[in-house]
This record gives C-alpha cells, structure tokens and sequence, in this order.
C-alpha cells in the first residue's frame, strides 16, 4: 500500500534541507537585514544562481518592508498626536462655553435685579396701586417664595418656564414645597433646614437626573433671592471635630405656610405675569381693608 504522505512534512523537509545546505540553523531567531545580505555575499558562488536570486529578492522584500513599516509608525504618531490636540480643544471649548453661558445668565440678573431695584424705589412699599387685596381672612404672603408657593402650580409653571424662560426660579419653588421629604426638621420643632446636599438630592428627585453643579448653586442662590427673610442663610456645626456646614433655615410656621394653596383660585398672577417676565417687582398681596 502507497505511504500516505504528508505536504506539510514536504515542505518542512525542504526548509531543512534547504538550511543544511547553507548551513543555517532554521529555528534561529530573526535575522537582521545587514547579516543577512552580508551572508549572501559570502555565499556567492556556492549556491545557484536561483537561489542567489530569491534571497536577493528576499532582502530587497524585508528592506521594503522595514521602510513601510517605518512609516506606518510615523503615520500612527502623527494621528495620535492630531488626535490628542483635538481632545484637548474640544474640552477647552467646552470649559469655555460653560463660562460664557455663566457669564450670560449672570449678567442677565444683574439687569433684571437692577430693573427690579428701579421699580422697588419708585413705588410707595406702604401704598402699591397694583397690590392685590385678600378677601378677609386670608393671610398675606410673607416673601415672594411665599406667595408663589401658594398659587397654582400650574400658572406659575407656565410664567417662568414656558413664558420667561427662567426654570431655576420654578424649580427653587418646587423643592421649597418639597422641603417635608428632604429638609431636616429642628429637634425641638421650631424649624427646617437644607444643606446643599439636600437640594442637589431635592433636585434629582425634581429633575430625574443628577443635576449640574451650577444648578445646584443657582438654585440656591435663588431660594436666598425669593427667599426674602423667609429664608435665613448660616452654619451649622454638630461638635468640634466637624466642619462647618452652610445651610439655609426657615421657622417652622413660615415653611407650613409653603404648603397653604391659599391664593389658589384668587387669580392674583393674572396682572403681575409681565413683571415676573421682565424680573421686576414680585407681586405682592396686602390684607383686606377694615
């Protein structure tokens, strides 16, 4: 029977017996391209020219690669290095864009404060032809924090998101309302506080989302704002070892009156949408007449 034979112990055989005869050890590490064109030349005349030939090639074939090979790695760095820049402009033109959209809204409420301030000095605090008067037995509001929080939520939401474009004022009245699940309440009763870790947790309950650490800041900046001296702002600190803690405090009468709805149905945002459009004086509700 004919011995099954194997190409790949053909081809092995050939590789060896091809080594033997130039006397190479075909296992040997890889050989560098000068030792091995200095070998051919030592083999001139001892091999056929053929062979001559294929390692002549076979050298040209390495050199080639080699150059190629070289400037694949010269092209890589270049990319990388393209590529590094552009990370590093695009965040530094993000950092910018936060800092012009802070330096825009900041700018925005100074003019409106200033408006508003304006307004405040040319109109008698004691006699203001546009307060609302409460039918009897219905309480003043004691802040403009105060006085949104009792309106329908519906209409304030329409005023300062969908009219005046100003959400950081509407959601400080949401968590303002909110204050029973994530305020903390005095041991002895007299009032509630928040941390700024209250409202950015006030905020991601608000927003379904972890909020921007400038929302944070507006935010409470803006219960301070409308806040009036509803809202007190101070430190807290439990024992000596801990840090001192900024909070923003509210007595416990003046935070239940948050949740009153006592202006609900009186309409009293009707005349006063242009002034919370443009940041000007904030409605105010005066008690009924004897």
């Amino acid at each position: 029977m004919p011995r099954q034979t194997n190409p790949d112990d053909d081809d092995t055989a050939t590789d060896q017996a091809l080594a033997d005869h130039l006397d190479m050890d075909i296992e040997q590490a890889e050989t560098d391209n000068d030792e091995l064109q200095t070998l051919i030349n030592d083999l001139d005349g001892d091999v056929s020219p053929l062979i001559s030939s294929v390692l002549e090639t076979l050298v040209a074939t390495i050199d080639d690669l080699h150059e190629r090979v070289t400037e694949l790695e010269a092209d890589l760095e270049r990319t990388h290095e393209v590529a590094t820049t552009a990370v590093g402009d695009a965040a530094a033109n993000d950092h910018r864009l936060d800092e012009l959209e802070t330096q825009q809204e900041t700018t925005r409420d100074v003019a409106k404060s200033a408006i508003a301030k304006a307004q405040q000095l040319e109109a008698d605090t004691d006699h203001q032809e546009d307060a609302e008067p409460l039918p009897e037995g219905i309480e003043p509001s004691s802040s403009p924090l105060d006085f949104f929080a009792n309106c329908r939520q519906s209409k304030v939401k329409t005023m300062f998101v969908e009219r005046s474009n100003r959400q950081n004022t509407y959601r400080t009245i949401s968590i303002a309302k909110r204050w029973p699940e994530f305020a903390t309440k005095r041991t002895d009763g007299s009032g509630v506080f928040m941390t700024k870790n209250d409202i950015a947790t006030a905020l991601t309950a608000e927003l379904g989302k972890e909020p921007h650490r400038q929302t944070i800041k507006r935010v409470w900046e803006k219960l301070i704002e409308i806040g009036g001296g509803d809202i007190v702002e101070k430190t807290r600190q439990v024992g000596r070892d801990q840090t001192q803690t900024e909070i923003l405090a509210i007595d416990m009468a003046t935070a239940e009156g948050l949740l009153e709805k006592r202006y609900i149905g009186l309409d009293l945002l009707e005349n006063s949408d242009h002034k919370a459009a443009t940041g000007g004086v904030t409605p105010v509700v005066v008690e009924s007449s004897p």
